[in-house]
C-alpha cells in the first residue's frame, strides 16, 4: 500500500492517538526517555564507501556518521540476497529457521515471531516503514509497524521512453511487486520481442537522470521521513528507512555522474572465476542480464562495465545525500542526541568480481555489508572493529542500547561490549549461506564461515550425497582468488574448518555470551 505525506501524517496521527492510549506506553512514559531508533537499510550497498578506506567513492554524510559511531569492518549478512537477509535481520533470526531462501514470508512458517520493530512497539514506540525495509510490498509485515509502512510514488527512470509509462500502471504494479523489473515492460509490443528471460522491457541498465534529488524514489523517501520526524518529535519512535540504490538500476540524478568522470573509472584485476571451484559457486549474474543493453550470456565488455561502476558509484553518493538530509534533520529538530542510528546494507555485491554481477554467492564480496551505529553517549566514537559480527546481531544489539529486555529465542549476540572495546576478543566465527541448484546432483545448499584468517564453503544436495569445499586464506589471498580446499596439506585444516562450520554459529559466539535470550 502507498501512501502521499499528507496519508503518512493523517494515519500517524490516528495510531499514535491509539497507541498513546495504551497503559503499556503511559507506563514507558513514566520510566522516562529511551532513545529513539532510526534504522537505515541500503540496498546492495558493499563497503564502497569513504568510511571503509574507499577515497575514490564520495559518501561525506555517511562518513560522518561514522566519525559519530562505530564502523563494523567485518559485517556479514546470513544470506547474499534482500528478502532472506532483511528477514533475517528483522526477526533476529538465521535462515534455517526462519525457512526464508527466496521469496517467501517469514509468518508462513513463524506466525509467532516477533520482529525487531514489533518488540519495540510492545514498549511503546511508534513504529513505521519508508519504502524498502521488508524486502516487497507483499511480503510487508503489518503487525510490525504501529504505522502502516509508506512506499514511494514513482518509478525509478527519468528517460523519455519511461515517462510514457503511466501512473495509473505504476500505482497498480506498485502494489503487487513494485521492484520488479517486469514492471517496467511499459510498452506490450516489446513483450514478445524480449529474449527469454529479459524481462526488462527494453529499459537500460543505468541511467543519468536529469532530475533533481527529490524526483526520483529515495528523494522522496528522505522528504517522508523527515516529515515524520516533524509529526512524532513529541513521541518515542523507531523509523526504518529503506533506499532503493543502489539497486539495479543504477539511476541518480546526473549531478551525481558529474563526481565520477568517465575516464576515472577503473576495473577490478580479478575478473576471471577463482581456481579450482566448484560449479555451484558461481552463477550466470542473472539479474544484470534482465536489462536491454546488457549481453545475455558471455563476459560484460570493459566499456559497459566501466559503465555499471561509474553508475553504481553515483547510485551510492545519491544515497549518500539522501541520508545527510535525514540525520540533519534530526540535529535540526533537535533529536540526534535522543536517537540510535544504525546504517547497514543488506548483504554486499560483485561489480565485476570472479566474473560474476550481483550479489547472489558466498563470496566475501556478497556476504559482506557495511554496518555503522551511533548511539548517544556511546564510547568508541570514530573508531572502528574488525570483529567478526553478523547483521542478525543487529536485533539485540538495539534492544541493549535502549534499555529493553531481549526476546527469547534471538539468534544473534550483542556487539554493544565493541564499543568500550573494539579490539576485544569476540566471535570465533560468522556465518552465510545461499541455496543453489547442485550440476548433477540437485538441489542444494552451500554454507559458508568466516574466521578471522579463513573463508570456508562447502555445497551439498539435498537429497543426494554430494560434497565440494571452497577454502581462502584471506592472509595470503584476501580477494579469494585461489580455492586451496583440495591441497593434500590443507587436509588437517580442511577437516577442523569443517568440524567448526558443522558446529554452526551457537559454537562460535563471544566468549561472554550465549545466544540472545538464552
Amino acid at each position: 500500500m502507498s501512501f502521499s505525506r499528507r496519508g503518512f501524517l493523517g494515519t500517524g496521527l490516528a495510531g499514535l492517538g491509539a497507541l498513546r492510549g495504551t497503559a503499556l506506553a503511559q507506563r514507558q512514559r513514566r520510566r522516562g526517555p529511551l532513545f529513539n531508533v532510526l534504522l537505515i537499510v541500503v540496498d546492495d550497498l558493499r563497503p564502497d564507501l569513504g568510511c571503509y578506506g574507499q577515497s575514490g567513492v564520495l559518501t561525506p554524510n555517511i562518513d560522518a556518521l561514522a566519525a559519530d559511531g562505530l564502523t563494523f569492518t567485518r559485517a556479514y549478512s546470513q544470506q547474499a540476497d534482500g528478502n532472506a537477509s532483511r528477514t533475517s535481520l528483522l526477526t533476529g533470526l538465521r535462515p534455517d529457521t526462519t525457512r526464508v531462501a527466496d521469496s517467501g514470508h517469514f509468518r508462513r512458517y513463524l506466525p509467532g515471531a516477533m520482529t525487531l520493530p514489533q518488540h519495540f512497539a510492545r514498549y511503546g514506540y511508534a513504529t513505521s516503514a519508508f519504502s524498502k525495509v521488508f524486502e516487497k510490498p507483499q511480503l510487508d509485515d503489518p503487525a510490525s509497524w504501529t504505522i502502516p509502512s509508506w512506499l514511494p510514488d514513482s518509478h525509478a527512470w527519468r528517460s523519455d521512453a519511461a515517462r510514457g509509462f503511466s501512473q495509473r500502471k505504476w500505482s497498480e504494479l506498485q502494489a503487487a511487486n513494485f521492484l520488479s523489473t517486469e514492471a517496467f515492460d511499459y510498452d506490450p509490443a516489446k513483450r514478445g520481442s524480449q529474449p527469454a528471460g529479459r524481462p526488462g522491457g527494453g529499459l537500460a541498465s543505468w541511467e543519468s537522470a536529469d532530475a533533481p534529488d527529490a524526483d526520483l524514489p529515495d528523494g522522496k523517501t528522505a522528504d517522508a521521513v523527515v516529515a515524520a520526524f516533524s509529526e512524532l518529535q513529541d513521541q518515542r519512535f523507531f523509523l526504518a528507512a529503506g533506499f532503493l540504490r543502489p539497486h539495479l538500476p543504477f539511476v541518480a540524478p546526473s549531478k551525481y555522474f558529474a563526481l565520477y568522470p568517465a575516464g576515472s573509472v577503473e576495473l577490478t584485476p580479478h575478473r576471471e572465476p577463482a581456481a579450482d571451484l566448484p560449479p555451484s559457486a558461481l552463477h550466470g549474474s542473472e539479474e544484470l542480464r534482465e536489462y536491454a543493453d546488457i549481453p545475455p550470456r558471455g563476459p560484460i565488455p570493459d566499456g559497459k562495465a566501466r559503465e555499471l561502476v561509474r553508475a553504481y558509484r553515483a547510485c551510492i553518493s545519491y544515497v549518500d545525500a539522501q541520508v545527510g538530509r535525514v540525520l540533519q534533520a534530526l540535529e535540526d529538530l533537535g533529536l540526534r542526541q535522543q536517537t540510535v542510528v544504525a546504517l547497514c546494507g543488506d548483504h554486499g555485491y560483485h561489480l565485476g568480481d570472479h566474473g560474476l554481477w550481483g550479489k547472489r554467492t558466498n563470496f566475501e564480496l556478497a556476504t559482506r555489508a557495511p554496518l555503522i551505529v551511533s548511539a548517544p553517549g556511546q564510547r568508541g566514537r570514530g573508531k572502528k572493529t574488525a570483529a567478526l559480527t553478523e547483521l542478525v546481531d543487529l536485533y539485540p544489539s538495539l534492544c541493549e542500547i535502549c534499555e529493553l529486555p531481549r526476546p527469547p529465542g534471538l539468534e544473534g549476540s550483542s556487539f554493544t561490549p565493541l564499543f568500550d572495546d573494539p579490539e576485544r576478543l569476540w566471535k570465533r566465527a560468522v556465518f552465510s549461506q545461499y541455496p543453489r541448484e547442485i550440476p548433477g546432483a540437485g538441489p542444494g545448499i552451500g554454507r559458508t564461515m568466516r574466521t578471522d584468517r579463513y573463508r570456508y564453503t562447502e555445497w551439498g544436495a539435498n537429497e543426494n550425497p554430494y560434497f565440494s569445499a571452497e577454502l581462502y586464506d584471506h592472509m595470503a589471498d584476501p580477494q579469494e582468488t585461489i580455492s586451496t580446499a583440495s591441497r593434500p596439506r590443507h587436509v588437517s585444516l580442511v577437516n577442523g574448518l569443517s568440524g567448526m562450520l558443522r558446529d554452526g554459529w551457537r559454537s562460535s559466539y563471544p566468549p561472554t555470551e550465549g545466544p540472545a535470550g538464552s
